[in-house]
């Protein structure tokens, strides 16, 4: 999910301006780092692997280095988006995360936030993330409001179904298909490909982040795909890992892509390989050290395209 406008400094000092005035009417006291660890702007893991391969689907379709209204206004969407993303998974979640380990201490669990004012929070992201894309055409406007869509309801699927990555990753990926929308080429088959592959790729490293809650989960009743995979975890993730990978070769070839693009894969696949053996005894800390080692995946992809496109 990621997408929306305007001056990077503004809108990011918009929101933080924001949680400041909730804070000066807040009944329970909230501070500024309360809504700060909210919207997780404290720990940059999750918008970072929103950004980066946003910023590369920008790369391939302008062919070069995009305009730079565009680079600022998907870079404030990912903060805006990902911030209100995290805010409603936490209003949902908030009457069971406090029975799991890391989440205990989230803020709408201990109280420092109140339910209104997460819901305030919300709204007021929305509301600048809405803003940004006045300035993108009317397609990608239309694109936008689905991906909001796709971010709501994610929290509430992992009730009803073992396929919630399933709908984060499409939620996560929906910047790509806009990025090319933006500057206004519709949504063709490359896009679709970083699409598919960067699906594969995130409920790959999501599992991964849902393996380190899944003996909670399990007796709270929340849902996931490693639940659903049980002792086939690691041969899963590997096969999505695969996939992801097959997927963004057949995207180079398709791009006319020589040399850097493909080495970038070749990075990938290393930092993959190394995630298969810190999850190797599926350990809480290996597991969660796996989820964020995905950083420096979406680095090497955006890196790789950079140089790809600079070279030609």
């Amino acid at each position: 999910m990621e997408v929306f406008s305007g001056n990077q400094y503004t809108g990011l000092s918009s929101a933080v301006g924001f949680t400041a005035v909730l804070t000066a009417q807040s009944p329970s006291a909230a501070t500024l780092q309360d809504y700060l660890r909210l919207m997780r702007l404290d720990r940059p893991v999750g918008t970072l692997l929103l950004l980066w391969p946003t910023l590369a689907a920008l790369v391939m379709a302008a062919e070069g280095i995009p305009p730079l209204y565009l680079i600022v206004i998907f870079t404030v969407g990912t903060f805006t988006m990902r911030s209100a993303g995290c805010v409603i998974n936490d209003y949902a979640d908030r009457k069971v995360d406090g029975a799991v380990k890391r989440t205990k201490d989230r803020p709408l669990v201990t109280g420092a936030i109140n339910e209104r004012q997460a819901l305030s929070l919300f709204v007021g992201l929305v509301a600048g993330s809405g803003f940004l894309i006045l300035f993108l055409n009317t397609t990608t406007q239309l694109l936008a409001v689905a991906g909001l869509g796709l971010a709501v309801i994610y929290p509430f699927m992992k009730r009803h179904t073992h396929l919630p990555q399933v709908v984060l990753g499409a939620a996560f990926s929906w910047g790509i298909l806009m990025a090319w929308s933006a500057q206004g080429l519709g949504v063709p088959r490359e896009a679709g490909l970083l699409f598919i592959g960067s699906l594969f790729w995130i409920v790959a490293y999501d599992t991964e982040y849902a393996m380190v809650d899944r003996d909670d989960d399990l007796i709270i009743g929340i849902k996931s795909t490693a639940i659903l995979f049980g002792d086939l975890d690691r041969f899963m993730i590997c096969l999505l890992q695969s996939l992801a990978l097959g997927t963004w070769f057949l995207l180079g070839v398709s791009l006319d892509y020589r040399n850097a693009f493909f080495i970038g894969l070749i990075v990938a696949t290393g930092l993959f390989a190394y995630q298969q053996h810190l999850i190797r005894d599926r350990r809480r800390a290996g597991c969660f050290a796996a989820f964020k080692n995905n950083i420096w995946v979406g680095f090497a992809l955006l890196t790789s395209t950079l140089i790809e496109v600079a070279a030609r």
